[in-house]
């Protein structure tokens, strides 16, 4: 303020130089007047925020699974490895006790050859004196001598082929290794940027509900479009699960801290950007920005039943749309009254709280186990 203070009284110099000083002033005042006219920026930067984070945080799940199943892969292809290598060094143990015993009979046939001139002398020759009849005796010595030649040779290539398959193995294994090592790698580094794009989300969410503003996003601009419609496509029963990998956690009538009348519903502990699927086909009928329930939406069923998905951190749908089972209707957060992240899901004979039953039998009589 001092200089600005210095600089208006000019008063001395030429007047030019008072009025590039106003001027100067004034071009300032338009820009910065409206910074202080507007205080805080308005939160409609939020849905496009968290339209952004979700699309990372479904792109970093997919991505992470792909790399989880290709880590799985390479390790039960390393763990089969290393039991075909016990294998065949079991096996060539056995080859090398086969080759001593055979060389051994073999050496045994060729000593008593030496003694006897070359002839094998059996039981009962020393009384024959035809020579022809000496020559037939030492048929099955020859037969027996020749059969010894065929397995010492059908064992040595049968050896040659189990040590070039562990020669094989072994040169393979650092490779295996490697691969192995660098989808761990990944593995742990997609989990890290996925923990820090689910936080995000989760600040996001908490924003659009402290500011009222908990517009549902398009499936199309997150670009899980195609991946949500498969979803529902996938589904040929009637009902089916809120979320497909969970955890139960508070159950229906429970008694805590947060729930002064007992719990309404059932709790899936999911990660923060699941998604949630309706349990069957029919209507969005509200959504909710706040309170307990944070982020949440209710659908209207046949037979007069409503579903309610609580504490979300986005939804995919708008009252007045209609839903298929198994369709994408939100995303799992932590909004409203939540000690952590997970669904929370009722089950009611009325739109309103206060009317709801015990969800996990209504499903199991739906034919829905969870």
């Amino acid at each position: 303020m001092g200089r600005l203070y210095r600089l208006l009284r000019i008063s001395r110099g030429p007047s030019i130089t008072r009025d590039r000083v106003l001027c100067v002033l004034c071009a300032l005042c338009a820009v910065v007047w409206p910074l202080f006219g507007s205080g805080l920026p308005a939160a409609g930067g939020t849905p496009h925020r968290i339209t952004r984070v979700t699309s990372e945080v479904f792109r970093l799940t997919e991505e992470a699974g792909e790399v989880k199943q290709r880590f799985e892969r390479t390790r039960r292809a390393a763990g089969e490895q290393k039991a075909r290598a016990e294998e065949l060094d079991r096996m060539l143990r056995g080859r090398e006790i086969v080759k001593a015993a055979l060389r051994d009979d073999a050496g045994a046939a060729a000593r008593a050859q030496y003694r006897t001139g070359g002839f094998t002398v059996e039981a009962g020759a020393e009384d024959v004196e035809d020579p022809v009849e000496l020559l037939e005796l030492q048929e099955p010595a020859v037969r027996r001598r020749a059969a010894l030649g065929r397995l010492l040779d059908e064992d040595g290539r049968l050896a040659g082929k189990l040590a070039a398959e562990r020669q094989s193995l072994a040169a393979s294994r650092p490779l295996l290794e490697q691969d192995t090592a660098r989808l761990k790698a990944a593995q742990h580094s997609l989990t890290t940027r996925l923990a820090a794009a689910r936080d995000q989300l989760n600040a996001a969410s908490q924003t659009s509900v402290a500011s009222g503003r908990c517009e549902p996003l398009d499936v199309e601009d997150v670009g899980v479009g195609d991946t949500a419609e498969r979803a529902a496509g996938d589904e040929h029963e009637e009902w089916t699960r809120p979320v497909l990998s969970y955890e139960l956690s508070a159950g229906f009538g429970g008694a805590g801290a947060n729930w002064a009348n007992g719990h309404t519903g059932q709790d899936f502990a999911v990660p923060v950007g699941t998604p949630v699927r309706a349990v069957g086909a029919g209507t969005v009928v509200s959504t909710g920005c706040g309170g307990a329930f944070g982020m949440s939406l209710v659908i209207q069923h046949e037979g007069g039943w409503y579903s309610q998905y609580a504490h979300l951190s986005a939804a995919l749908v708008a009252p007045g749309g209609q839903v298929r089972a198994g369709q994408w209707i939100g995303l799992a957060g932590t909004t409203g009254n939540s000690t952590g992240p997970h669904l929370h899901f009722e089950i009611r004979t009325t739109p309103e709280f206060g009317s709801a039953v015990d969800p996990v039998e209504w499903l199991n009589a739906h034919g829905v186990r969870v």
